[in-house]
């Protein structure tokens, strides 16, 4: 999947397994409007496409990279060795691993230098990332700004309501 005009934000996955992880945060993107380049790359399995895709990332238009992968993770540490693109990093539990502890320690565990904003591991952690990725971009745009501003009114309104509710 992936979008034929330049885009802002790129969802990158080490396998299609991951993708009914990621699903949200996609979802999550095009509720701002942003219709991420989506794709299936490894660091280990497709070593040489990671590196082209981290270069040109940014000549492509990209700003914004938000990568996840399990067990090694090593997808998003590699591909922010590659670019000057903001890297936000989704681990991911996988049915042979300690459920994510792995992954959240590859992604987190960053030389310095060589930074990578790391989320919650799963489903939580993949639609904060989209918020977070939202969160960057709205600083230069107003109108992403206006609905960052938005979705956070409405998500306290909902709080308010339901705490209302169980007030009676």
């Amino acid at each position: 999947m992936t979008s034929d005009k330049k885009t802002p934000v790129a969802v990158v996955m080490g396998s299609d397994s991951d993708m009914a992880v990621m699903q949200g945060c996609i979802d999550t993107l095009k509720g701002f409007g942003i219709n991420p380049i989506v794709r299936i790359i490894s660091a280990h399995r497709t070593p040489q496409i990671a590196a082209d895709f981290a270069d040109k990332a940014l000549g492509n238009g990209i700003k914004v990279i938000i990568a996840a992968a399990g067990m090694a993770a090593h997808l998003a540490g590699s591909l922010a060795g590659r670019t000057r693109c903001p890297i936000i990093g989704v681990p991911i539990a996988s049915n042979s691993g300690v459920g994510g502890l792995d992954a959240l320690l590859s992604t987190v565990q960053m030389p310095p230098g060589i930074p990578v904003a790391t989320v919650a591991i799963g489903k939580a952690g993949a639609k904060n990332a989209a918020i977070l990725a939202v969160q960057m971009l709205s600083i230069a745009d107003e109108d992403l700004a206006g609905k960052l501003d938005d979705f956070r009114a409405t998500q306290q309104k909902k709080v308010i309501e339901k705490d209302s509710a169980l007030q009676g």
